[in-house]
């Protein structure tokens, strides 16, 4: 080869390290798996897989499409009421929100696709609550298998998608590491929403249309949990939803810690589970900056010794 042939000839570019990626369930909370991705991406490795549960299949899956940075815009725009105005009320079909509403509205914001279609491997885990079984989605409809990973048991109706009611996947696995122990990624990270409580939330601000009202109660998580009305003369006690989402957090905790456990991945990215309620989305920017900051504090505490075992698995 001729010295001008050297010179002509492009440097081939460094492969960036690859990553398979479990986010999980955890509502409102959820929205730090932006902040979380885009750190990732930021030092340079590359997500080639996804399995998500709730709203880590959401995040995961818009995502996987190619239109974080559209639903990032979007939800960093929603107050309280806009949130409210996503929610289709019904005392029916065994949940009190429909979730059409909502799914709807994402089709309208990014679209759908189907997920073997998808540029990188995608599973949503949801429940079948008949059979009693976890269940992935690797195939159909991306916002079916989102629909279905998201139904919270009483809050949102099952999703049916052939004969499965199907229900929100953390009352099986809230931390979906086991569907990409064969995957062939150089490392596998996971986001949990389910870590030690902090002793205090963080400060949030307040629009200046609240100002005189009270700054936690008044959320909309706190709307939906007094559902049950108590008298005024009494100490307050948690309204239903409240106590169903103490109830998920510490059973989602609990087997979180046991699937890890089995399935320990190399890093491992905690939030504390009460740095939101499930219902908080127009705290968006607030609990997305927070999952950059803790995935950046993991990463940069993250000490890799060469590749994962799953490296060794040909593509």
């Amino acid at each position: 080869m001729s010295l001008a042939e050297i010179v002509e000839k492009p440097l081939s570019t460094p492969r960036k390290p690859t990553v398979a990626l479990a986010l999980g369930a955890g509502g409102a909370k959820g929205l730090a798996h932006i902040g979380a991705i885009e750190e990732i991406e930021a030092r340079g490795f590359q997500i080639i897989s996804i399995a998500g549960t709730s709203m880590g299949a959401l995040v995961g899956g818009v995502y996987a499409m190619g239109k974080l940075d559209i639903y990032r815009d979007w939800v960093a725009t929603l107050a309280k009421m806009d949130v409210l105005k996503l929610v289709d009320w019904t005392f029916s079909g065994g949940g009190l929100i429909k979730g059409e509403r909502i799914i709807g509205r994402m089709r309208e914001l990014v679209g759908d696709v189907l997920i073997e279609e998808l540029p990188l491997a995608y599973t949503a885990v949801a429940t079948d609550i008949d059979r009693e079984r976890e269940v992935w989605l690797t195939r159909g409809p991306l916002f079916d298998a989102i629909r279905a990973s998201i139904a919270i048991p009483t809050v949102f109706r099952p999703h049916v998608i052939g004969d499965r009611r199907l229900v929100d996947g953390a009352l099986l696995n809230p931390l979906p590491v086991t569907p990409l122990i064969r995957e062939p990624a150089d490392y596998l990270i996971a986001v949990s929403l389910d870590g030690p409580p902090q002793l205090a939330s963080p400060e949030t601000a307040v629009d200046a249309s609240e100002a005189g009202s009270p700054r936690a109660r008044n959320r909309v998580g706190g709307f939906l949990g007094r559902l049950i009305p108590h008298g005024a003369d009494k100490p307050r006690e948690p309204g239903l939803l409240e106590l169903l989402t103490q109830s998920m957090d510490l059973m989602q905790s609990n087997l979180s810690r046991l699937r890890m456990a089995a399935y320990e991945p190399d890093l491992l990215v905690q939030l504390p589970r009460n740095v939101s309620t499930p219902y908080e989305f127009y705290r968006a920017h607030e609990l997305i900056e927070l999952g950059r900051e803790r995935t950046r504090q993991a990463m940069e505490n993250w000490k890799p010794t060469g590749l994962s075992v799953n490296a060794d698995r040909e593509p």
